[in-house]
């Protein structure tokens, strides 16, 4: 088991905390969200994959951010709203966050630095995705253009192993 992962912990837009911890034994998928992107439409398929998958040990997770070209300038309230009427989404979303740079959210620094992108480690873009093993260790990273049904084969294989 990776305890280096299950340290962290996030506050949710709702305010309560959670700890990846409490996700022990679960694929967890972490994906940089934004309510103004092109890619905004993925959190359609995102839920589907929350749903279709969370009895079997998935957790899908939101973390908004507005580093790229301002497109979450709302309030956790303003998230919160635009995720649930435009997507019915009931998976956990975080408080705004910084994926890049000095301010950089604790999780996030882990998480490039355990699966490194292209060119360099930083985001790049809205709907990067993170994939997390049942045991907490970091398994894949997926980029903007990927599709949350395109993850699926990856999030089967995990939930298969851990049987």
């Amino acid at each position: 088991m990776n305890k280096e992962f299950y340290q962290f912990r996030i506050n949710q837009l709702n305010g309560k905390e959670i700890a990846m911890s409490d996700f022990i034994g679960k694929a967890i998928l972490i994906v940089n969200t934004a309510s103004k992107c092109g890619y905004t439409h993925q959190y359609k398929g995102l839920e589907k994959l929350y749903k279709d998958y969370k009895d079997s040990g998935l957790v899908v997770i939101g973390f908004p951010c507005d580093q790229f070209g301002n497109q979450e300038p709302g309030n956790s309230e303003e998230i919160h709203s635009f995720c649930s009427d435009n997507y019915g989404i009931t998976f956990p979303m975080s408080k705004k966050i910084k994926v890049n740079g000095a301010d950089s959210d604790p999780l996030y620094k882990y998480l490039k630095q355990k699966l490194k992108g292209v060119l360099n480690n930083n985001i790049k873009w809205n709907f990067t995705k993170f994939l997390i093993g049942p045991d907490g260790t970091p398994f894949k990273r997926f980029g903007s253009v990927t599709e949350p049904k395109d993850i699926e084969p990856y999030i089967v294989e995990l939930l298969e192993k851990n049987d």
